[in-house]
């Protein structure tokens, strides 16, 4: 009875697998006159904190493959790509940079990183200093209309 039922979890476990929520796809060519061009400060901020989800330079960590940690990890990837993706960032018009301006604005001092992101990724962790140095960059680019 008890090799049956764990059979019948290692099989389901397996077949969960098959599960996974699809993250777009990163171009084979990428144009780096596409990147978001900001101060070399803000940028390497940027890289280490935002790059994983708001790019295509995500490091899909081991566990982003296993089910049920994958459909997380997954989701917040592909949600993270499609509010903002630095190095398709040439590829947006002008309202909806704004949109992501002031998005970054209103949210790096309290919700991004999001929290289980930076409980496995230490190197992500943002002081308050540099926090307000990139709401403060990203002000700078919010045009009068939108304030």
């Amino acid at each position: 009875m008890f090799k049956q039922i764990a059979l019948w979890t290692l099989g389901t476990f397996i077949v969960l697998q098959a599960i996974q929520i699809d993250i777009p796809e990163t171009p084979k060519v990428i144009d780096p006159k596409n990147e978001l061009q900001a101060p070399k400060e803000i940028q390497a901020l940027l890289k280490t904190s935002c790059y994983d989800c708001h790019s295509y330079q995500t490091e899909m960590p081991w566990y982003g493959n296993i089910f049920p940690m994958s459909l997380e990890v997954r989701s917040h990837i592909k949600n993270g790509r499609q509010a903002a993706n630095f190095e398709a960032w040439g590829e947006y018009d002008e309202e909806k940079k704004q949109k992501i301006y002031k998005g970054i604005a209103k949210t790096i001092n309290f919700r991004m990183p999001i929290p289980m992101y930076l409980k496995v990724h230490e190197e992500a962790k943002l002081s308050q200093k540099q926090r307000n140095a990139i709401k403060k960059w990203a002000k700078s680019y919010i045009t009068e209309e939108e304030r």
